[in-house]
């Protein structure tokens, strides 16, 4: 497949000519409007891969839009070429109706502005704008209306390619922000919904936790949504700077993220880790963004992590080795006592607990034809085993805790227990006060990963 190709004059007439080919083609066999949408992108290039993810972009709402009118596609022929993208399809509507939704596309944000969706009556006549009341279009450059811009040859090509290059990104960039946090929201109710969780709350029960409910995470998974939008558009802003840069970015917004989960849930702590977490990660995207794709990769997310927060976590392990009053909350603690750097050294390890234990279980289990849920209590299982969740320390102590983990570690030897099995560490998690809320964290990071991967 090749890519930024120049063509020439005769290339794209000769185009042309095979457009209205198969468009005539099309009006012959199924004698219904006809819809023509190519690309306007000025300039002798006329086919990249953020070109062409736009195409797709407009295709898809094409479709939705007209299987949301229960206007059916009758036929359709696809052209993926060095002359540009075009799609020609047959409709079965009145030609008007089809066109009103072509310019509402058009007309949509300023991607449309780059859609050229022409619309053919079945006796070949084609429709303006003006036909269902579509006002003129802007110049991309200016903004002025109309074409004069362009008959007159008011702005060069590369002020047009400019401008056509900064719309693809800045829509890709705020959708793909979007998109992010819709998931981060899904992957933290998949956590709270997946049951059984020894300990945490879920469908069936509330944990060891008498202060919050399937509907305080509820609650606060939908206040924290825009948090997500934010940390993915903090990390695409500082991309080119320092990965410390950028974390120092995030703590600022966690701080206000942390605010906005205490007013949802009246002062519970239900997302804390997950702020940290999952922040992060959405930051780790940003900086590696790019418009014609963003990054799926599971491990350079991963170790963009680690860049990130790799030394502001050695400095505070160092201050408080150095100053061991300082210590204040339970988790400094337990690394003074224990050696053990919770959260804060597995993320700045680029999260070993996702890429090795999590997300390989998670998969596993899902190819041994296991449901989402299933998977998920699996994977939570083999978390719990590490013995690396602070908060099971902090509520049981390093005994106990090992313990625990040593009885997740032993239902897992016979490969996946039964859910009777887990409900019974479940109760036993629930009787000893014991709850793997970092863990917990871990799983939502992986339902994330996982449907970003193959989103």
């Amino acid at each position: 497949m090749t890519f930024m190709e120049e063509v020439t004059l005769e290339q794209v007439l000769a185009a042309r000519e095979t457009r209205v080919r198969e468009q005539d083609r099309l009006l012959t066999e199924y004698r219904a409007p006809v819809i023509s949408f190519t690309m306007n992108i000025p300039g002798p290039i006329k086919d990249t891969r953020l070109i062409r993810r736009a195409f797709f972009a407009g295709c898809n709402a094409l479709r939705t839009a007209l299987e949301t009118a229960g206007f059916p596609m009758l036929g359709m022929s696809e052209t993926l070429a060095a002359t540009g993208c075009e799609l020609r399809c047959a409709v079965r509507a009145d030609a008007t109706a089809v066109k009103r939704i072509c310019v509402a596309i058009e007309d949509a944000d300023e991607l449309g502005r780059l859609f050229d969706m022409d619309v053919l009556a079945p006796d070949g006549a084609k429709l303006n704008r003006k036909a269902v009341n579509g006002g003129e279009r802007n110049c991309i450059v200016c903004g002025a209306k109309g074409r004069g811009c362009a008959s007159r040859r008011v702005h060069s090509v590369s002020e047009l390619q400019a401008a056509t290059r900064r719309i693809l990104e800045t829509h890709f960039a705020a959708s793909d922000r979007h998109f992010a946090a819709e998931l981060v929201t899904h992957a933290l109710l998949d956590e709270v919904y997946t049951t059984p969780k020894p300990g945490l709350v879920d469908r069936s029960n509330n944990g060891s936790h008498r202060d919050m409910s399937v509907e305080t995470f509820e609650r606060s998974a939908a206040a924290l949504t825009p948090y997500w939008e934010r940390c993915v558009e903090i990390g695409q802003m500082t991309a080119n700077e320092l990965p410390e840069t950028t974390f120092s970015q995030l703590r600022t917004a966690g701080l206000d993220a942390e605010n906005a989960m205490f007013a949802a849930t009246g002062g519970v702590n239900t997302h804390k880790g997950a702020i940290f977490t999952l922040g992060t990660v959405c930051g780790a995207l940003g900086r590696l963004w790019r418009a014609e794709a963003p990054c799926r990769d599971t491990n350079a997310i991963l170790q963009a992590c680690a860049a990130m927060t790799k030394s502001a976590a050695n400095d505070v392990f160092a201050a408080l080795s150095t100053r061991s009053e300082t210590a204040k909350t339970a988790g400094e603690r337990l690394y003074l006592e224990h050696g053990l750097r919770g959260i804060r050294g597995e993320v700045a390890e680029g999260l070993p607990a996702v890429s090795e234990t999590a997300l390989p279980t998670f998969r596993r289990a899902l190819d041994a034809g296991f449901s989402r849920n299933d998977a998920g209590v699996y994977a939570l299982l083999a978390l719990i085993a590490r013995g690396t969740d602070t908060n099971m320390v902090s509520r049981g102590g390093i005994v106990l805790a090992k313990a625990a983990a040593d009885e997740a570690a032993l239902l897992l030897r016979s490969g996946f227990p039964t859910m009777a099995q887990i409900e019974a560490l479940d109760r036993s998690f629930i009787a000893q006060n014991l709850s793997p809320g970092g863990c917990a964290d871990l799983l939502a990071v992986a339902y994330f990963l996982d449907a970003w991967q193959h989103a």
